[in-house]
């Protein structure tokens, strides 16, 4: 089986919404709350702060979403509000505020504010496959693979996962080095206390902290989270339009594709191109290739920049992550 993914995109929406609503265990859940997450899930598209992934299973325009999922970025005191009693369920209530104009996901400000300073909490909302697919093993590696992919190069100080829908998947997150939340010792533990299946029947906290993952073996080779963890400030510093341009040519855009997708002319995707070279030679000059080495011909020099500095920012997601340079300055003189 052939698998590809990309972000939710708003025509998705209605698909993914059939997908929970239908779910044996999950749909229940939001009861009659259900009707506005399609309203929610649009307004959280329009923000910085969203993480969302499609699969499909082969590659047909018109392929089911095989499986979906969507994190946010929340505000601390939502954190606080879902480790204290009465606990709720994740979706439902994200759903519920976001409709009600009460969203704890943080805005574009406060998302590249506290990326740069303090760090940000992820919750996951849903993570669902579709139906046939919700035990299929290459599907559930490769939905792992694309998770880290997605939410690395982030400042993450505490992960939240989505909640459980079976014992199975309970037993796995706490094996892949993720742990329960016990409000009675206020704080994460890898025990489950009281039978699993009534775990599950309940709203539950399953996550970790930048601090306990690091606890662990080596810095970060304690668990998968290691990698959500392992994070270097960004040394490029790339404006917005930059990392958009950026990211659409790790696709492998071409010039022409990327002043459609930025909605600008091909003359200024090579200016900045140019700049972003510039910045590059000043920041990191042993990335860019020797223009006079005589293994690269004059008309090839183009090409093996950008094959160098694309090489780099795929090994350092962090340069195309929403910053504040003020804050990142800030935290730096902190000593962070």
């Amino acid at each position: 089986m052939k698998l590809r993914h990309r972000a939710m995109r708003a025509e998705d929406i209605r698909e993914c919404v059939d997908i929970v609503a239908n779910h044996p265990v999950i749909g229940p859940r939001y009861g009659s709350t259900i009707e506005f997450l399609p309203e929610a899930w649009l307004r959280l598209l329009q923000s910085e702060a969203h993480f969302t992934t499609v699969i499909h299973a082969d590659d047909g325009p018109r392929s089911p979403i095989c499986f979906f999922g969507v994190t946010a970025a929340v505000r601390d005191d939502f954190i606080c509000e879902m480790k204290t009693p009465p606990h709720f369920w994740i979706g439902p209530e994200l759903t519920r505020r976001i409709v009600a104009g009460e969203s704890p996901v943080l805005t574009d400000k406060r998302l590249r504010e506290a990326n740069s300073g303090d760090g940000l909490n992820m919750v996951g909302w849903e993570g669902c496959a579709g139906p046939g697919y919700e035990t299929h093993s290459e599907l559930h590696h490769y939905m792992m693979a694309v998770f880290i992919q997605v939410h690395q190069g982030y400042l993450w100080k505490e992960v939240i996962g989505n909640h459980c829908e079976s014992v199975d998947r309970l037993s796995f997150f706490l094996k892949t080095g993720a742990a329960l939340w016990d409000s009675l010792a206020g704080g994460y533990t890898s025990k489950m206390r009281g039978d699993p299946s009534e775990i599950v029947s309940k709203p539950h906290i399953v996550g970790i902290t930048r601090e306990l993952e690091r606890t662990r073996e080596g810095d970060w080779g304690g668990s998968w989270a290691g990698a959500l963890f392992d994070y270097h400030p960004p040394i490029l510093g790339f404006n917005r339009s930059e990392q958009r341009l950026l990211s659409n040519a790790l696709s492998g855009a071409t010039d022409e594709h990327l002043a459609v997708k930025l909605e600008t002319s091909f003359p200024v995707v090579k200016k900045m191109w140019v700049s972003i070279y510039h910045r590059v030679e000043d920041c990191l000059p042993a990335l860019m290739p020797d223009l006079l080495e005589p293994g690269i011909p004059s008309g090839g020099r183009g090409k093996e920049k950008r094959r160098s500095l694309l090489a780099y920012l795929r090994e350092h997601p962090e340069e195309l992550r929403p910053f504040s340079r003020k804050h990142s300055l800030q935290a730096a003189a902190g000593g962070r």
